[in-house]
């Protein structure tokens, strides 16, 4: 009696047969990534006709299928990728497929979804999550008779999912020591793992999950599959709650490693595709490599082991990639987010940025002046590890209280409260500096003997200038003067530009009363 395994190596061998009917083998391109030192390659699904590698799986189920099984209509339950691939596996076998999706689907991938399928899919936008619509389109496929196309955990889907691992070998490259696979229900961590260690017995398999989405991790630890009560939806093509009843048994005896990465370790293997291949693929689709730059930079590769990663999808909402900038810190420097403990009295803040290395950069401050002797701004800085420790070692050594925010709603959501009647003499202005390290501390070197600042609200944009909005105040109406007079003079090396505005204006546009948490200290029990 052959084993589960064996019979997945028999679906992708039968898979062979079909799926090239819609699309062409992806690439595996060899990348050039910073601070990488071992030769690592990238199996290219974001070039397969649907950006992403759900069209094998798809296809090949529903061309498996009798006519007569296709006329009765297809369903299918997905937040996008597997939902293009069953859209053109319906246009190509000219069938009927009813299209469930959740209610929060991005609108680029419903879009997809009817380009690829035209008039053969209908969408139906159920839930709010995937299991309330996998429920409704298992129910609907029930009550029409249709046939219901699993996105992971149906044997014949992961055989045309397994094409994928099939021209790796094929591609002359191997073989490879490591390969590193997405892990959302399993699907094609385990048909990749059954075809590679099938020709290359030694490979060492690893199957990466977000930190927030392991239900297979966890499902291994506990010895049976485990249904999270939480999924983390940031990397939306791999947020599935418990593993599927093939895929666990599959992954289990197949894959030999398991780990977890946060979505800024995803962030930042995005930028690193980015950086290496001007290629810029979904977060779960970047989710494999993000595991591969973990495991290098906790010393776990050797530099003469072979890897390849699948950068699984590239279907993204374009606004999301503010997000993934943001998380993902500067070059091959990790954001982190302080919270600075500073009297209220002039030169604090100069006084802290005079403690950063040459090295760090300041992409973000969030600072408005409140009531007491102590203010609480927040300084976004892109620095090394090593840079970060020297930095947190000296505040400490200076005394100055700080704590690290970076994972609080604080900084997410960036709503900076200051009291304008605190504020005397005040001068607003909406700056443009050269964006380079040390930019900001050459404009406060310059104006901190008569000006404290009572606001200041930056981000880092990755352009070549920096944009502020930066609130000062003055003991006296003589000495704003003079410092109108000294920013007028300043050379385009110091600001490119500068419009003031006046208070009024000012306090209408940021809304007076406006609460934050990010730039005050929350008292203990908020």
């Amino acid at each position: 009696m052959s084993t589960l395994s064996d019979r997945l190596f028999e679906e992708i061998l039968q898979a062979r047969q079909r799926v090239y009917a819609v699309g062409e083998p992806t690439p595996l391109q060899k990348l050039n990534l910073p601070a990488i030192h071992a030769p690592v390659y990238a199996k290219r699904e974001d070039l397969g006709p649907i950006r992403a590698y759900k069209w094998r799986g798809a296809y090949n189920c529903m061309a498996a299928l009798s006519q007569e099984a296709r006329d009765k209509g297809i369903v299918a339950a997905s937040a996008g990728n597997h939902a293009q691939g069953v859209a053109l596996a319906a246009s190509v076998l000219n069938c009927r497929a009813t299209i469930f999706m959740p209610r929060s689907t991005p609108e680029v991938k419903q879009t997809e979804v009817r380009r690829h399928g035209g008039s053969h899919v209908e969408i139906i936008l159920h839930g709010d999550c995937y299991d309330e619509t996998a429920d409704a389109a298992h129910e609907y496929a029930e009550t029409h008779g249709s046939t219901f196309v699993h996105p992971y955990d149906d044997l014949v889907t992961m055989g045309g999912q397994g094409t994928l691992a099939d021209e790796v070998v094929m591609s002359g490259e191997g073989p490879f020591d490591r390969a590193y696979v997405a892990i959302g229900g399993g699907g094609l961590a385990a048909s990749v793992a059954c075809w590679l260690k099938k020709f290359w017995p030694d490979i060492k398999v690893v199957g990466v999950e977000g930190v927030d989405q392991a239900s297979m991790k966890t499902s291994m630890e506990q010895g049976h599959r485990v249904n999270l009560d939480y999924v983390d939806v940031f990397c939306d093509g791999t947020a599935v709650h418990i593993p599927g009843e093939y895929t666990y048994p599959l992954c289990r005896d197949l894959i030999d490693e398991f780990v977890t990465v946060t979505n800024n370790e995803v962030c930042q293997a995005i930028r690193a595709m980015w950086e290496s291949s001007r290629v810029v693929p979904e977060p779960s689709g970047a989710m494999s490599l993000a595991g591969f730059m973990k495991q290098w930079n906790e010393g776990q590769v050797r530099p003469d082991e072979k890897s390849f990663v699948v950068i699984s999808g590239a279907n993204m909402d374009f606004t999301q990639l503010t997000q993934i900038a943001r998380q993902a810190g500067i070059g091959n420097h990790e954001t982190r987010y302080l919270r600075i403990s500073m009297a209220s009295k002039r030169g604090q803040v100069l006084k802290y940025l005079r403690h950063m290395p040459p090295a760090t950069t300041l992409v973000d401050v969030q600072y408005g002046k409140t009531e007491g002797d102590t203010q609480y701004p927040v300084f976004g800085i892109a620095a090394s590890d090593e840079d970060l420790d020297t930095i947190r070692t000296t505040l400490k050594k200076k005394g100055i209280e700080f704590e690290d925010i970076s994972e609080d709603d604080d900084v997410r959501f960036r709503m900076i409260h200051y009291q304008a009647e605190l504020c005397e003499h005040p001068l607003f202005v909406h700056i443009e500096f050269p964006e380079r390290a040390g930019a900001f501390l050459d404009f406060m070197e310059r104006i901190a003997d008569l000006a404290s600042l009572c606001y200041f609200n930056y981000t880092y944009t990755g352009e070549r200038v920096g944009r502020a909005l930066v609130g000062m105040e003055f003991e006296s109406a003589e000495d704003r003067e003079t410092i109108r007079k000294r920013m007028a003079g300043f050379t385009r090396n110091i600001i490119r530009s500068i419009r003031e505005i006046s208070p009024e204006a000012f306090h209408r546009i940021m809304g007076k009363g406006a609460l934050s948490i990010g730039s005050q200290k929350r008292e203990t029990g908020d």
